[in-house]
């Protein structure tokens, strides 16, 4: 069976990124397809892949601001036509599902999200701050990219979800059905500590931007007078360290290799946005640390209430505090909770898409409808 990746754009690395380096490892040798590509700002282990970048790639300033080419992405993928493939695979976010490929081949699109501004603009707007006028020229765009990627997902054999929260988004604009595969977590790389190492202090793991909405937490650790450390780094970091009180510390950029201790260390992890997945809670939970989350997206399907965590239910402070302020983080036993974590571990994922593209690959060959029975539902049932 020979595969294609798909992959939207290599400049940046985030969670998009570690989905597709499983995918490189687990089918080696195999070219990834993508708008452009960045060298300096990727691992170096990336110029050990076969990476084959489009004509975007050459345009300028687009590694750094690859953002104003919006309107010339679509023409890109939807010029792209792949043959000599059996599967392309393409780990979608942006437009990359929007490829062309042979009719005896198979497209499967891991859909991280439906492109979000262009399903979301309201929201992804109001995040961003972009003004009245950015506004008023980026509808009628928005529009016709809608169009085009309704037409481009009824190209796709097969879509496969990150949670439960993308395959309704998945059903309600593109009207398509999708199977769920959680992304990879290494998860081996944390373990719980004793109980007498757990440390007075709540945590944060995040890119600081708006739509994360760290700013909840901090101002509600600030008002309950609850030590919070902040972890990471963005450009909404001015914004909230002016919402910060004094039980509030920001910690900046922290190396994955100190990851690990500071998760188990920590009372528990707070997750306050609406995510589609969120790597950070089950990487908390394989720590042995529950979380306190927002009752939505992909954290439904990670945390166990009462089990593994808790959750609140606006996206308001006071809703935040009402949980937080009578949160027993040692109620939690840490092997259940790390447990639960263990389900989504990287070995598992490519087990389960393994399986998957096997079985619509001979699906296909055999001409017949594909419906993959999960072995990880069939272990939750």
């Amino acid at each position: 069976m020979k595969l294609a990746l798909a992959h939207d754009w290599l400049n940046q690395i985030g969670g998009a990124e570690d989905v597709l380096n499983v995918l490189a490892r687990q089918f080696p040798g195999s070219p990834v397809y993508t708008s452009m590509y960045a060298p300096s700002a990727m691992p170096p282990h990336y110029q050990d892949w076969d990476i084959r970048a489009l004509w975007l790639d050459k345009l300028p300033a687009i590694h750094r601001r690859h953002q104003i080419y919006l309107p010339l992405y679509p023409l890109a993928w939807g010029n792209l036509r792949l043959a000599d493939y059996d599967v392309v695979l393409s780990n979608k976010s942006g437009f990359c599902h929007g490829l062309r490929f042979d009719a005896r081949a198979l497209h499967i699109c891991y859909c991280l999200t439906p492109t979000r501004y262009v399903w979301q603009l309201d929201e992804y707007l109001a995040g961003e701050g972009l003004g009245k006028a950015p506004e008023r020229l980026l509808r009628p765009l928005v529009a016709w990219l809608r169009r085009w990627d309704y037409a481009a997902a009824q190209r796709v054999s097969h879509f496969i979800a990150i949670s439960s929260a993308v395959q309704a988004r998945i059903r309600n604009y593109y009207k398509r059905e999708s199977t769920i595969i959680h992304p990879p977590v290494d998860t081996s790389r944390f373990q719980p500590s004793s109980v007498d190492e757990v440390q007075d202090y709540y945590l944060i793991v995040s890119r600081l931007v708006p739509y994360k909405r760290i700013d909840l937490a901090v101002r509600a650790a600030s008002e309950l007078g609850l030590p919070l450390k902040v972890a990471g780094s963005g450009r909404d970091l001015a914004r909230l360290k002016s919402l910060a009180g004094e039980t509030v510390e920001f910690l900046g950029f922290v190396p994955d290799v100190d990851l690990p201790k500071l998760m188990a260390q920590c009372r528990a992890l707070l997750f306050p946005g609406l995510e589609d997945f969120g790597i950070s809670p089950v990487q908390a939970q394989a720590a042995g640390r529950p979380v306190i989350a927002y009752r939505g997206g992909g954290a439904l399907d990670t945390i166990i209430e009462g089990a593994t965590g808790a959750f609140f239910d606006r996206l308001t402070v006071d809703s935040l505090m009402a949980v937080w302020r009578n949160f027993d983080a040692f109620a939690y036993n840490p092997q259940q909770i790390r447990s639960q974590a263990q389900r989504f571990d990287t070995k598992s994922f490519c087990k389960r898409m393994q399986s998957f593209i096997a079985g619509a690959w001979a699906a296909k060959r055999a001409n017949r409808n594909y419906h993959y029975d999960d072995p990880m539902a069939k272990a939750k049932r």
